[in-house]
């Protein structure tokens, strides 16, 4: 396997630092290319200096001389700005895409990466969730492998390699419930970010951590399977696990379920992805079966955790409905992280934002654009933004 140039958008999220140590444990079979933040700036720097990519792109314009100034000695080009973040994407200097931009912001440069024929290592699910139908399409146009980092489409994907002609009959997404598990509303209510902030199996980002607390990040990822699967929205299953070691299953047919397992550890999804068709070895912990362990299941609680709801809601709607449910749901939970709003609230602000954004079935690209930007005007009225 020769060495593969891979662009990080999104290098400084839990995602990005993650993907940089499989590349360091690996340097002669991937090199970082392209790496991108948002705003943290000293990072970035420390990560270029690192790695030595061909250009670096920082999207907080405010802080691109600290950059700039930092990487003068290097020959590490360097850009600043939404629009550069989208347009470095479009530079053929890479092999793959790793898309770790968190939220809405993910989506132009994936697009760009993908006109450009580029495989996709998929970790940002916003992306389509927002516009799946057109993102897939623009893939099977340009031929180009959309491949999933999260862990669960992670293991629905490793299910259903070489099971091409096999038909679906449902996928099972697992989900480990959150810090909550079983909580009712009387005990949410009071919940605040830094206690919501802890999940029990994963690290990750401050953003998903929420999501995977109220369980919409389990609806978005429902919505992401539909688009990155091909699947009707009833083929699709939620269920509790709270252990996190089957990271998702497949229903054929026939009956037969195939799951994928292992310890909860984001790098090995990442890695599989990177490499993809082959796997690599590694030293990650593994699971052990002669350690006593139970693996229970049980249905998601929906009257509580209503933004599983919602998101099933959007899921069975189509059109721009998940684009709208998105939009406002990054709203709140940005609100709530900075203890704007209640952790129940969040629900409250999706649900109006959905109620209120006209419905339109079969969206453009432009009116995904504005719908997202509607869905933010109107749920930043509902926080007093």
């Amino acid at each position: 396997m020769s060495q593969k140039r891979i662009a990080i958008f999104g290098s400084t999220g839990s995602i990005g630092t993650q993907a940089l140590d499989v590349i360091k444990a690996n340097p002669e079979l991937f090199s970082a290319e392209i790496l991108t933040a948002q705003s943290n700036d000293e990072l970035l720097i420390k990560q270029a200096m690192l790695f030595n990519p061909n250009i670096v792109v920082i999207g907080d314009e405010k802080k691109y001389q600290t950059v700039k100034a930092a990487l003068a000695q290097t020959s590490i080009k360097v850009f600043a700005g939404e629009d550069a973040l989208a347009e470095a994407a479009s530079i053929d200097c890479y092999d793959m895409m790793l898309a770790a931009i968190v939220g809405y912001a993910g989506l132009k440069p994936t697009l760009n990466a993908i006109e450009l024929g580029k495989p996709i290592a998929l970790a940002n699910k916003e992306t389509l969730v927002v516009a799946g139908d057109l993102v897939m399409q623009k893939a099977a146009e340009k031929r180009v492998a959309v491949i999933p980092v999260d862990s669960e489409h992670s293991a629905i994907f490793q299910c259903l390699v070489g099971e091409g002609r096999n038909k679906i009959e449902k996928i099972i997404l697992t989900a480990s419930g959150g810090p909550f598990l079983g909580k009712k509303p009387n005990f949410l209510v009071n919940v605040k970010r830094d206690h919501a902030l802890q999940h029990p199996n994963w690290s990750m980002g401050a953003k998903i951590t929420i999501d995977s607390a109220t369980l919409m990040n389990k609806g978005l990822e429902m919505i992401e399977a539909k688009w990155l699967f091909n699947l009707d929205a009833h083929q699709i299953q939620v269920v509790i696990h709270p252990q996190s070691i089957i990271h998702s299953m497949v229903q054929f047919e026939d009956g037969s379920i195939k799951a994928q397992m292992g310890l909860p550890d984001m790098k090995l999804p990442i890695q599989y992805a990177l490499a993809f068709p082959q796997r690599i070895a590694n030293n990650f912990p593994r699971y052990d079966f002669k350690k006593p362990g139970t693996l229970t299941f049980e249905e998601p609680d929906m009257k509580t955790f209503r933004n599983l709801a919602l998101a099933t809601e959007a899921l069975y709607k189509g059109g721009n409905m998940a684009c709208v449910m998105n939009a406002a749901n990054e709203m709140a939970v940005f609100a709530f992280l900075r203890n704007r709003i209640g952790f129940l609230d969040m629900t409250e602000v999706v649900e109006q934002t959905m109620n209120k954004i006209a419905f339109i079935e079969k969206p453009t690209l432009q009116d995904y654009f504005d719908s997202d930007a509607e869905a933010r005007n109107f749920a930043a009225s509902l926080l007093h933004m």
